[in-house]
């Protein structure tokens, strides 16, 4: 409960809380209510939480319920995705490249636990390597990083905003077992000529640990080029299967918040 509790904390203290049309952060702001007065509208919606953390709230989007891929298409053609599933759980098929929300999205809160495989091999980047990439562009790593073993960049290792922020501790757990990513996104926003208006933040908590705290974002992610921002509106979320030989990971229980 205590770990549930911090977690709201910290999710809802660096984003808007959006409920419909409402918008919650105007109404908190001292602009908007300069001397402090009390406030009473607008009214924040009811939502019930799920069993437990990691259970979807009421009004959650539940993007992969371990029975199909139906929220989900093959980012390069937008055929259906054509990742392998088993047991409630979804695995990379790296042949089939990488997959993306058939739904765009803004900000959002993600729930995402994924897997590094028991038998992983490989080093550095190309031991168990995938990502998450928010608004289809801004990339958390996935790896194996267990123990720090894995010797990597730590602008590349678990947690990170890849190739930008290290994260501030590595609470991953060994292969086998699953890691838990609660994410709060805030998305960029843009001015008319296309310039940047408003850079994109993020907190992660990693296995119930804080890893990002509110983190602007530098831009699209690249590997060996500055990162940059090219203006877009809402767009999918993305999942890679990255090309290195390693046994792919398995991702289970996905779902956002707007």
């Amino acid at each position: 409960m205590k770990y549930y509790l911090v977690l709201m904390t910290v999710l809802f203290s660096s984003t808007a809380i959006v409920h419909g049309q409402t918008t919650i952060k105007q109404a908190n702001s001292s602009s908007a209510n300069p001397d402090n007065a009390p406030v009473f509208e607008p009214i924040p919606s009811v939502v019930v939480p799920g069993a437990t953390f990691s259970s979807p709230p009421s009004d959650a989007i539940l993007l992969f319920n371990g029975k199909n891929l139906d929220e989900w298409v093959s980012e390069d053609d937008q055929s259906p995705a054509k990742w392998t599933i088993a047991n409630g759980v979804m695995t990379v098929n790296k042949a089939s490249g990488d997959i993306a929300t058939k739904r765009k999205f803004t900000s959002y809160q993600l729930h995402i636990e994924w897997k590094i495989p028991a038998d992983i091999t490989g080093s550095g980047q190309a031991r168990g390597n995938s990502g998450i990439f928010l608004s289809g562009r801004y990339e958390i790593q996935v790896l194996d990083n267990y123990n720090n073993e894995n010797k990597t960049y730590v602008n590349g290792m678990a947690g990170s905003i890849y190739r930008e922020s290290i994260p501030l501790a590595n609470p991953e757990k060994k292969p086998g077992e699953w890691n838990v990513y609660d994410i709060a996104y805030s998305d960029p926003e843009f001015n008319e000529d296309g310039t940047i208006k408003t850079l994109a933040r993020v907190t992660i908590f990693f296995n119930g640990v804080l890893v990002q705290n509110n983190q602007p974002i530098e831009g699209s992610t690249s590997t060996d080029t500055r990162h940059v921002y090219v203006k877009h509106g809402p767009a999918p979320l993305k999942l890679q299967a990255h090309g290195d030989k390693s046994a792919p990971i398995s991702f289970r229980n996905i779902w956002i918040r707007e």
